[in-house]
């Protein structure tokens, strides 16, 4: 069963939740880069029909990425943990599922924002965010 928030209660939790996606978003990059470094080192090798590899700089790219990944999948649990869905790793976007007029919908937030100031029906994404309007405030619940 979905935990519940208020806007008031989702909005306690955004500080705890941006401290997680920012390092979440630092790890992210860090896998990537050193995938793509490990990509590429191959990628040349193949091309070249072998050349001299600098082992040191591979098996660091190596611990990276294997630290990395590991580390990213933890945080994106402990985020979920705290009731709210992760939408978009690159933009930092997070709904916290709320109840408005009895149904299922999202209060949404995105990296950066100072407050949650949009919802959406749980169909609709980011492409259908509304402002969040004091009849929204009053219609809305936790359960």
């Amino acid at each position: 069963m979905p935990k519940y928030f208020t806007r008031d209660q989702a909005e306690h939790i955004v500080p705890k939740v941006e401290a997680l996606m920012r390092d979440a978003l630092r790890l992210k990059a860090q896998y990537a880069e050193a995938e793509q470094v490990l990509k590429t080192t191959v990628h040349e090798i193949t091309m070249r029909g072998g050349m001299s590899v600098d082992k040191e700089r591979m098996l660091e790219m190596q611990r990276r990425r294997d630290s990395a990944g590991p580390k990213l999948q933890a945080i994106l649990e402990s985020i979920q943990e705290h009731g709210c869905l992760v939408k978009d790793l690159d933009t930092g976007l997070l709904d916290f599922p709320t109840l408005y007029d009895g149904r299922e919908v999202y209060l949404c937030w995105r990296l950066g924002e100072s407050r949650i100031e949009f919802w959406h029906g749980v169909d609709e994404g980011f492409q259908g965010r509304k402002p969040i309007d004091e009849d929204f405030l009053a219609r809305h619940s936790d359960g």
